[in-house]
């Protein structure tokens, strides 16, 4: 009979003391695997909203400290040409108000081309997108969000209803053509009480409504987001050159704010497993207490053993195998029982599940190694008991 299996027998000759002790340990290792995979799931499902809404995108605008500095469409097809820019779409923005069916609701108005299902990831659930056709003719269409229709009319597919778009100075109406499925639109569910409604004109049309022939912000999308700093520089000095100016362009990365989104959430979820492994060091007290009193009940089979001529460290080595089998197991429980509790969440919140690997080998790891460090001292009082002492106890 290997190590192992005496181990497992032994575990199990007072089962009320072991699964208790078990417990300890599982209650420790789940508390780590929960927070640890709701962590992981809810960087990912947070990274992927980020994305599409074009995190691997940059934004210029002009400075508001230089006068000189201006965004027009030569400045957008001359950033185009740069190296390291997959494309280019230019931008107007307003915060306003939106009627439909005699509701007044605060709106952000994006004006874009059709470039949009591209920079940022704009879907249509219905209807379409803003084409070419309605940027060329200045058309009165728009594109709203999901969460504007149900709002509204307490359905998604409202294509071929109207809007009326406070611009310029007073309201203009507007066909509504599409409805966008996109992560601005998700975002904007996830933060509906600070976050208004979107909607999406063509550009043209915006500049025309408000008179202005310039834009408000240029949106680049990277070919390789991971050289997001040495398109900055070339964006901008582009465009320094082209109008004089020092300093004169402001370009935000996305992604670097992206990174440290997930750094700040990487660190609260290691903070809070850190805490929850608080409970599986103290389980570890529990473990040396029933080994102790394992040692005291089979002091008789001790002496036996050392009497047939067992070694000490045969001793040792039985039991502590047996504590850290103890661990191990309950570890393996309370693993099972994390995963299938953030299985069960993530399937009622619609939510993919991430595991965290890492987390996971480290939890059984740290069980292992507290089954050790907390069974050594009654493995080695049991390695040097005497005969003796065995049989006179």
């Amino acid at each position: 009979m290997t190590f192992f299996t005496r181990s497992l027998v032994n575990i199990f000759r007072n089962k009320t003391r072991s699964l208790l002790t078990m417990a300890g340990i599982a209650v420790g290792v789940f508390a780590v695997v929960l927070i640890s995979t709701v962590g992981a799931a809810g960087t990912a499902q947070v990274s992927s909203t980020l994305l599409t809404m074009g995190v691997d995108t940059l934004l210029v605008q002009a400075s508001e400290n230089t006068a000189a500095a201006v965004l027009t469409e030569s400045d957008a097809d001359a950033v185009k040409t740069l190296g390291g820019v997959a494309d280019v779409m230019p931008l107007m923005a307003s915060v306003t108000e939106a009627k439909m069916i005699d509701r007044r609701l605060d709106t952000y108005v994006w004006g874009v081309d059709k470039s949009a299902n591209t920079l940022i990831s704009l879907e249509a659930a219905h209807g379409r997108l803003i084409t070419n056709a309605d940027t060329s003719a200045r058309a009165k269409v728009c594109v709203i969000d999901e969460a504007f229709a149900l709002e509204t009319y307490g359905r998604s597919n409202v294509v071929g209803k109207k809007a009326r778009i406070f611009l310029g100075g007073k309201f203009h109406e507007f066909e509504i053509v599409g409805i966008a499925k996109s992560g601005l639109s998700s975002l904007q569910n996830m933060l509906s009480n600070i976050m208004p409604n979107f909607i999406y004109i063509p550009i043209t049309t915006m500049q025309s409504l408000c008179g202005r022939v310039t834009y408000d912000k240029i949106a680049v999308k990277l070919s390789d987001p991971n050289a997001d700093a040495a398109v900055v520089r070339r964006v901008t000095q582009k465009l320094d050159e082209i109008h004089e100016t020092t300093d004169g362009y402001e370009c935000n990365s996305l992604l670097s704010q992206k990174q440290q989104l997930d750094g700040i959430m990487d660190t609260v979820t290691a903070a809070l497993s850190l805490v929850a492994g608080i409970s599986l060091a103290v389980s570890g007290i529990t473990v040396m207490t029933t080994m102790m009193m394992s040692v005291s009940e089979r002091s008789r089979e001790i002496g036996i053993k050392k009497a047939v001529g067992a070694k000490r460290r045969t001793i040792c080595a039985e039991f502590l195998t047996e504590s850290v089998a103890m661990t191990v197991l309950g570890s393996a429980a309370g693993i099972a029982l994390g995963l299938a509790v953030s299985f069960v969440g993530c399937t009622a919140l619609s939510v993919p599940l991430v595991l965290n690997v890492r987390a996971l080998i480290l939890s059984a790891l740290a069980a292992a190694f507290i089954g050790a460090v907390f069974g050594a001292y009654p493995a080695i009082k049991a390695s040097n008991m005497r005969p003796v002492e065995c049989f006179r106890n």
